[in-house]
C-alpha cells in the first residue's frame, strides 16, 4: 500500500527520516520532512516535504497531499563563475538572499489545522462554492485592503445578503403587482436600509480576493476589479438603486413610477449568485429539503403575483370602463361580500372590492393549489388569459411531482 513511497529519499536521506515518512503514512499523520531526490542527470535537489493527510465527510483518510518545496540553496551553496573565489559564507549569503521567498515559504504546517474535521454546521455555513478546501496549507498574503473570501466576516456578510436578497425576492414583486406605494415610513426606511447594505456590499466585492481558473487565490486589486465588473457589478448597481425613495413622491408621473417599480425587478437577477452556492448543500439532506420548501415557496409567492395582475387588467373594460363579471376578481369579491362599485359623483373610477391583504391570500391560495394539483374550484379561471396562465401554472406544478 505504501511501499511506493520509499523510492521519494536518496541515499543522503538519513535513517531518522526515512523511517519517520513511513510512520506518519502509516498512523495518518501530518508532519514535514527534509529529502533528498535526484533529477534525470543525477543532479541531487534537496527538498522540504509536507505530508498531510486528506479525510472525507466520514473521518477516514482517502488520500494524502504532498507538497514539495526546493531548500538545495540552503544545503549547498550555489557555484557559478560570478561566484568563483568567494568563500563558502558568502556564496551561502548569496543563496539565501536570491530565495528569501523561498524561507517564507517554509513554515511547517499545523498539524491541527490540517487534522482537524470541520463540523458540518461550519460546512454549512461556508456559502462559498469556490472556497479553499479544508487541507489549505496557508492563508494566503494579501494586501491590508484586500478580504479573504473565505473569512469569517465575508461568510457572515455572505449570509447577510443571502437573507436580504431573499427578501427583496419576496418584496420587489408584491410591489410591483399590487402597485403599492411606500408611504409607510417604517418600510420605506428598511428598503433604504437595504439599498445601502446592498451598496456596502458593491464597495467589498471591489475589495474580495476570488479563486482563479486554475484554483489560486487571486488578491490582486487590479485583477479583482476588473473580474467584478466583468461579473455582477452593473446587475449589482441596478439592483441597490433607491427606487423606493423615488415611489414615495406624491408628484412623481405615473407612468414613471410605474417604470422605477418594474426596474425593481432587476433585483431578483441576485439570486443568480445565490443560486451558484446551491451545489454546496446538496450533501446535506435537511438541507435539500429546506431548499426545495423555500424554492416551492418562492414560485408560488411569484405565481401569486402574475395571477393577481393578470386579474387586476382584465377586470376594467378600458373601452366602456365596465367592469368585467367574469373576471376572477369580480367573482371573489361577490363571493366574499366586497363587491366594486362605480364611483359617478367623484373621481368617476371603480372602487371597494376586497382588501389587498385578502387578494393576496387568495392568489396564494389558488397558486398553491395549482401547483400541488389539488385545485377545489372556488377560484377558477374564466377568461383566455387566466386559463392561459393556469395551464403554465400546471405545467410548472408537474416539475414538482
Amino acid at each position: 500500500r505504501l511501499t511506493s513511497s520509499f523510492f521519494m529519499y536518496g541515499e543522503l536521506t538519513d535513517k531518522k527520516t526515512i523511517d519517520k515518512v513511513r510512520q506518519t503514512f502509516d498512523n495518518y499523520e501530518s508532519n514535514c520532512f527534509e529529502v533528498l531526490l535526484y533529477k534525470k542527470n543525477r543532479t541531487p535537489v534537496w527538498l522540504y516535504m509536507q505530508v498531510a493527510p486528506i479525510r472525507n465527510e466520514n473521518d477516514k483518510v482517502v488520500l494524502f497531499l504532498c507538497t514539495f518545496k526546493d531548500i538545495t540553496v540552503f544545503k549547498q551553496p550555489i557555484e557559478d563563475e560570478t561566484t568563483r573565489g568567494w568563500t563558502k559564507f558568502a556564496r551561502l549569503t548569496r543563496a539565501l538572499t536570491n530565495s528569501r521567498s523561498t524561507l517564507q515559504q517554509l513554515t511547517p504546517m499545523n498539524k491541527t489545522e490540517v487534522s482537524h474535521k470541520h463540523s458540518r454546521l461550519a460546512e454549512a455555513l461556508q456559502l462559498g462554492s469556490d472556497i479553499l478546501p479544508q487541507y489549505k496549507q496557508e492563508a494566503p498574503k494579501t494586501p491590508p485592503h484586500i478580504i479573504l473570501h473565505y473569512c469569517t466576516f465575508k461568510t457572515t456578510w455572505d449570509w447577510v445578503i443571502l437573507i436580504l436578497t431573499f427578501y427583496t425576492a419576496i418584496m420587489v414583486p408584491y410591489n410591483v403587482s399590487f402597485k403599492t406605494k411606500q408611504n409607510n415610513l417604517v418600510w420605506l426606511v428598511l428598503d433604504s436600509v437595504v439599498d445601502v447594505i446592498f451598496l456596502v456590499d458593491i464597495v467589498l466585492n471591489f475589495h474580495t480576493t476570488f479563486v482563479g481558473p486554475g484554483g489560486e487565490v487571486i488578491s490582486d486589486p487590479k485583477l479583482i476589479r476588473m473580474n467584478y465588473l466583468k461579473t455582477w457589478f452593473v446587475i449589482d448597481l441596478l439592483s441597490c438603486l433607491p427606487y423606493d425613495i423615488i415611489n414615495a413622491f406624491e408628484n412623481v408621473d405615473e407612468g414613471l413610477s410605474s417604470l422605477f417599480s418594474s426596474l425593481k425587478v432587476v433585483r431578483l437577477l441576485r439570486l443568480g449568485r445565490v443560486a451558484r452556492k446551491l451545489d454546496h448543500y446538496l450533501e446535506y439532506g435537511a438541507a435539500v429539503l429546506v431548499l426545495l420548501v423555500c424554492v416551492f415557496g418562492l414560485v408560488a409567492h411569484w405565481l401569486a403575483c402574475i395571477w393577481y395582475s393578470i386579474g387586476d387588467y382584465e377586470i376594467i373594460d378600458e373601452g366602456t370602463n365596465n367592469i368585467k363579471r367574469e373576471s376572477w376578481l369580480y367573482q371573489l369579491a361577490i363571493s366574499i361580500g366586497t363587491p366594486y362599485r362605480y364611483n359617478a359623483s367623484g373621481s368617476g373610477q371603480w372602487e371597494g372590492g376586497p382588501s389587498k391583504n385578502t387578494l393576496y391570500i387568495s392568489s396564494l391560495y389558488f397558486t398553491m393549489t395549482s401547483l400541488t394539483t389539488i385545485g377545489f374550484g372556488n377560484i377558477a379561471p374564466i377568461t383566455d388569459g387566466e386559463k392561459i396562465f393556469s395551464v403554465a401554472m400546471m405545467m410548472v406544478g408537474c416539475k414538482y411531482h
